[in-house]
């Protein structure tokens, strides 16, 4: 039996951990082994860029956690080693991040878990659709384009119109 010290640490480790659950827009659970040294560091920095906070976590803390977070879905996946990736303003952000890398990396044993977004529990296969997805800078970018194609067609258009009534006639 631990001590109370160690219990109590233990407990709000927990209470941390369910409350950054909580707090996140989004996040991903994956499988992490096989990862060597220098592309882990490299990953970290790429998610610590992109305002993600990624930490390998024990699985029954994460469980307590989860089901105190109100996301009892994650607890079935909580097996070997697991690692945690929460953003709380970009959902989209752990997604693509983890995703690629597992894509490229898969081989090694690196593997999309679960994840979770506003409260709903994502399957492996949902995490890595949504990790396609545009940025939101890109598709804010496509909505812009969008908006502006109809009034560049229309000064095209009385452009054209300009120069047409301007040539004199033969």
């Amino acid at each position: 039996m631990p001590s109370e010290k160690i219990l109590s640490q233990k407990q709000q480790y927990v209470a941390d951990l369910a409350e950054k659950l909580q707090n996140s827009a989004a996040g991903v659970l994956v499988e992490y082994k096989g990862i060597n040294v220098a592309d882990d560091t490299k990953l970290r920095k790429e998610l610590r860029e992109a305002g993600v906070e990624y930490t390998v976590v024990k699985n029954t803390m994460l469980k307590l956690a989860a089901e105190k977070a109100g996301l009892d879905g994650l607890t079935d996946v909580l097996k070997n080693t697991t690692a945690l990736a929460v953003s709380t303003d970009d959902q989209i952000a752990p997604a693509k991040i983890l995703g690629k890398y597992a894509e490229d990396h898969g081989d090694d044993g690196f593997a999309i878990k679960a994840g979770f977004m506003d409260g709903e529990i994502l399957d492996a296969d949902k995490v890595v659709a949504l990790g396609k997805l545009p940025s939101k800078e890109q598709l804010i970018g496509q909505l812009v384009g969008l908006l502006v194609a109809p009034m560049r067609g229309l000064a095209v258009a009385l452009n054209a119109i300009a120069e047409k009534s301007e040539q004199p006639e033969a």
